[in-house]
């Protein structure tokens, strides 16, 4: 009883979601009521503490704290740890409950409790650095042997046993960053498959398309291309003329005779199509679509329509016309045909008139908002006679009605319950390709599945969302008499962090949030393009989350992943400084003004040539490459101690630092010396001569949480979530001179900033540069 009360409770729902956790998982914890206790008097606790609001970092740490302590009465105790930031990971947290299991709260010595828990201790990145150098320096030998066949679990294990209390991720992206710069991308020799015996059997493909391989008694998952989850047997689909063996399917007397004059058209070949409505630029999850109805035509030696549903004149434009058809392209795929709906205008208003003749439908008066929702009230028209309806529907047609006060309604009832959807519209806006000729529009309800007939597709691939009108489908080709294809349903890709509707997009550019619909911080397939996202990559992704039939909602750290895979194969390497300091070598041979450095574009692959860039007595670096006062464990330039330029095979050393009258560094005087002369520096760092100045756009996250729409979690709407950070600018940014003339969309690797793609903002006067991603995941991105 107790427990149902404070499920009840207001104030502990808005004090738990307040922690950051979901509205489900905070009333799942008020239904137990010992947890509940807790969790309320932590969050009480830090509130006061902090005096503040607590994050959700903390929330979550409060959290399992209250969720796994036995004894109560240390719960005060590590609250105030947690409150105060002493105690910041999960890792400190299990070293904190093991050693309380045996110290009563009393007898605790604070001195002692933080050496056990790791508080105090900050691990650099350097320190991660040195450590994973150790670790591959021990192993190096069997590392070039096996190369990636190599158990890389075990460096992280080692690494791990060094840095107690470093953060996992940032060791595994230093583990596969320095794995990387050691053995180069992987061969095709490194992806051929072990040829050896599994110790248990194997299992079975799951549904995602991804095939569990068994390797050393490890069962891991290996995804397939695309074209090999698509292709023949991969899919339980159909076989084109047999549409009759699915399931559901609706088998009339004239069933058999459709399908063989069917197959004397497509000759037994696959036919998709892939729909869109031209109201809006694409998106993230249809390249999913994009991919499923393009590449399952592809793969099984079919063809695939791209066919425009453009039934409603008034939001669709030209422009989206045009971009939904470079998109399709640019993602590699070229139409059979490109189609209209109203290319069939004709067709569909006479099947509409010989619908009502069999007795199918009927005008219908009834308001738009009388009809909305699930349960609207029966339409007093729905039994007029046919011979009505012919000539009301003719009325309709001819104009003699005003929008809204007339439809044309089927008689049927929807999987979802809806009764009678509408199946012509009257709209008094002219149509861009057939102008003035109609004011009566069909509806997707009518116009799709006639569409598919009119096309002969074999597999009508479609979201999950259009399951409910799978039987409304059916039954309108065979209320026709006309040849049915088959409904196939798959799951629409979500990404976190985003929106993709249309009407949110236009209210962050209205808000001015955004710039366009091609900003690169949107999920719009032009703003993944334009941030410098390879075609290549996304389909890449499309493949990695499989045909699956469940809705599958991703994080954007994934894409990323597989945009840094194709960019470190195609992406030249360029240098350039955001934050330059100016370095004069004192001592520059003298025999030389510049000397022509030769870099190589892909330095895994030399083959792939080089590029040359001026070293000159001025060189810049960046600010961050330089420190005063060095922190311990930090490698690169400081007085007595040198680094090296990279390419160049000098090393320089600070002799003089130069500071303006505010105290900032302005500028090094440095000397330099040979390599081979002098000692070997700790690092190597990037620099730019004679640069070009460009500027430079960094990205992160547009949106703060996760679900930005979910009202649980932002309550203020999604524009309250816009992430102020989420676009900087460094207007004079300097890059070497290899990058001059680049077009709009070429890419290239700035070596250890990550990855950038010349923005069409560029002219002739100044290159314009957007971060596309950086060389490796941010650890703080989960």
């Amino acid at each position: 009883m107790a427990a149902m009360e404070a499920a009840a409770d207001p104030d502990s729902l808005r004090l738990f979601l307040g922690l950051g956790l979901s509205e489900s998982k905070a009333r799942e914890t008020l239904r137990n009521e010992a947890l509940s206790a807790s969790l309320r008097q932590a969050a009480l606790q830090a509130r006061s503490l902090l005096g503040s609001a607590v994050d959700k970092t903390v929330g979550t740490l409060l959290y399992s704290v209250a969720s796994r302590l036995k004894d109560p009465k240390h719960l005060g105790f590590l609250v105030e740890y947690i409150a105060t930031k002493k105690i910041v990971t999960d890792l400190q947290i299990n070293a904190a409950l093991e050693y309380i299991k045996s110290h009563p709260v009393e007898t605790i010595d604070s001195a002692d409790f933080d050496r056990v828990c790791g508080v105090g201790v900050v691990v650099t990145p350097e320190q991660i650095e040195e450590a994973v150098e150790a670790v591959i320096s021990k192993h190096r030998a069997q590392l070039l042997s096996e190369r990636y066949r190599f158990n890389m679990g075990l460096l992280m294990g080692e690494a791990r046993s060094k840095l107690k209390w470093a953060d996992g991720k940032i060791i595994k992206n230093e583990v596969d960053l320095q794995v990387l710069h050691l053995l180069g991308p992987k061969t095709e020799a490194d992806l051929e498959k072990k040829t050896k015996t599994p110790k248990v059997r194997a299992a079975e493909p799951d549904k995602k398309g991804k095939a569990a391989v068994v390797e050393n008694g490890d069962v891991y998952q290996e995804t397939k291309s695309l074209m090999e989850q698509l292709r023949g047997e991969a899919l339980k689909f159909h076989k084109p003329g047999e549409n009759y063996k699915t399931e559901g399917y609706v088998v009339t007397p004239n069933t058999m005779n459709l399908l063989k004059q069917h197959l004397e058209i497509t000759g037994g070949q696959v036919r998709t199509r892939f729909p869109p409505e031209p109201n809006g630029i694409l998106h993230i999850g249809h390249a999913k679509a994009i991919n499923f109805n393009f590449g399952f035509a592809k793969a099984n030696g079919g063809i695939c329509f791209l066919r425009y549903d453009d039934t409603n004149p008034e939001k669709e434009e030209e422009k989206y016309f045009t971009a939904i058809r470079d998109i399709v392209e640019w993602l590699g795929y070229t139409p059979y045909a490109v189609t209209h709906a109203s290319d069939y205008f004709d067709q569909l208003y006479a099947w509409a008139v010989d619908l009502i003749r069999r007795g199918h439908a009927y005008v219908c008066h009834q308001k738009v908002e009388e009809i909305k929702g699930h349960n609207p009230p029966p339409s007093p028209w729905r039994d007029r006679p046919i011979e009505e309806s012919l000539l009301l529907f003719e009325d309709m047609r001819k104009g003699k009605f005003a929008e809204g006060e007339a439809t044309l309604r089927m008689k049927l009832v929807m999987e979802d319950g809806k009764m009678d959807p509408v199946a012509y519209r009257i709209k008094y806006t002219p149509h861009h390709r057939t102008g003035d000729k109609w004011c009566i529009y069909p509806t997707y309800d009518y116009t799709h599945c006639l569409c598919d007939s009119l096309e002969n597709i074999t597999h009508s691939l479609c979201t999950k969302e259009f399951q409910a009108r799978r039987s409304s489908y059916f039954w309108l080709c065979n209320a026709l008499d006309v040849y049915c294809p088959v409904q196939w349903e798959y799951g629409r890709l979500n990404l976190l962090y985003t929106v993709v509707s249309k009407r949110k997009i236009i209210r962050l550019v209205e808000a001015g949030a955004v710039r366009d619909w091609d900003d690169p911080r949107l999920f719009t397939l032009t703003a993944l393009r334009r941030r410098g996202f390879p075609a290549e990559a996304i389909n890449n992704f499309c493949a990695k989350v499989g045909v699956t039939v469940a809705q599958c909602t991703m994080e954007p750290h994934m894409l990323e992943a597989c945009v840094r895979e194709v960019l470190n194969e195609q992406a030249p390497r360029a240098m350039a400084v955001l934050e330059p300091l100016r370095v004069t070598i004192t001592n520059f041979p003298e025999e030389h003004k510049t000397i022509d450095v030769l870099v190589p574009n892909f330095p895994a692959d030399e083959t792939k040539g080089f590029h040359k860039v001026p070293f000159q007595p001025t060189v810049f670096i960046e600010q961050s490459d330089f420190r005063e006062v060095p922190d311990k464990g930090y490698k690169r330039l400081a007085p007595g101690q040198p680094v090296g330029l990279r390419h160049t095979g000098y090393v320089i050393a600070v002799q003089n630092i130069i500071k303006d009258s505010d105290g900032c560094i302005r500028e090094l005087e440095v000397t330099c010396t040979k390599s081979e002369a002098a000692e070997k520096p700790k690092a190597f760092i990037h620099w730019v001569s004679d640069p070009l100045v460009c500027e430079v756009r960094q990205y992160e996250r547009l949106f703060l949480h996760k679900n930005p729409e979910d009202p649980a979690e932002v309550p203020g709407g999604f524009l309250s979530d816009v992430n102020p950070d989420s676009l900087s600018v460094i207007e004079k940014a300097l890059v070497d001179r290899s990058v001059s003339g680049a077009k709009p969309f070429t890419k290239f690797q700035f070596e250890r900033l990550g990855y950038f793609s010349v923005d069409p903002d560029t002219t002739n006067a100044k290159l314009v540069f957007n971060r596309t991603v950086t060389l490796k995941e941010d650890p703080g991105k989960v």
